[in-house]
């Protein structure tokens, strides 16, 4: 397919959790662009074809990652998708070592590959993360992703200030159809999305095509920094 023509052309992007989901189509849709993409994921095996190359770290080890970016060398966009599964669960019934655990794959996961990328990220880069939309709306027994992700959107619009000029925003999706549901059962999960889907103004949940526009927007126009740019399909209102 005959690339795009964009601000990404001829530039590189590392997508942190890019071997699945929305992760994954952020990746497709940078390479489409024209960008040299890395996709980045726990498990996945080095190597790649065209414009999307796989590359393997563990987000929750900063050896991990310094070797990453030491690999990489100089690049000019970072995108974090990477993060648990949380269920939902009230405080009381909670273990909150589960809850640390999961703080420390999305929030201080996020925080330690961007210090690891620093010295190798472009002064006119961009870093865009990934919350969700239980960050700003309150819903009994998601306390952890609640918290968690409006955490990641606290530090986006502190480190926009610290790291001028480069650019730092957050990506905040509602419900979409990726694996992070492959756990339920089928009927569950249809039923589901179909309720979902009716309580939603666009009456649809959302696809990893609509997320990856959102990354592309946040990486190509250099007048966004320390946004939260929503894609719920109008589930906040």
């Amino acid at each position: 397919m005959k690339p795009l023509e964009s601000s990404l052309r001829g530039q590189t992007v590392v997508v942190i959790g890019g071997s699945s989901g929305i992760g994954a189509a952020v990746a497709s849709g940078a390479a489409a662009r024209g960008a040299c993409v890395y996709a980045v994921g726990r498990r996945t095996d080095a190597g790649g074809t065209g414009d999307v190359r796989q590359a393997s770290a563990d987000i929750t080890d900063d050896a991990s990652l310094r070797q990453l970016f030491e690999r990489i060398g100089a690049f000019d966009h970072l995108v974090i998708t990477a993060g648990p599964n949380v269920g939902a669960k009230p405080l009381a019934d909670s273990d909150l070592l589960l809850a640390q655990q999961a703080f420390d794959v999305k929030f201080w996961g996020a925080v330690r590959s961007i210090q690891q990328a620093l010295p190798y990220l472009s002064e006119r880069g961009s870093i865009t993360l990934t919350s969700g939309l239980l960050s700003r709306k309150f819903v009994a027994g998601q306390f952890v992703k609640t918290t968690l992700n409006a955490a990641l959107e606290a530090l986006a619009k502190q480190l926009a200030k610290e790291l001028a000029p480069r650019r730092v925003n957050v990506v905040s999706p509602g419900v979409t159809d990726t694996e992070a549901y492959a756990g339920m059962d089928e009927s569950q999960r249809a039923a589901m999305f179909a309720r979902t889907s009716a309580a939603l103004p666009v009456g649809r949940i959302g696809t990893p095509q609509d997320l990856a526009a959102a990354f592309m927007l946040a990486m190509e126009n250099g007048f966004i920094s320390g946004s939260i740019i929503d894609v719920d399909g109008g589930g906040l209102l």
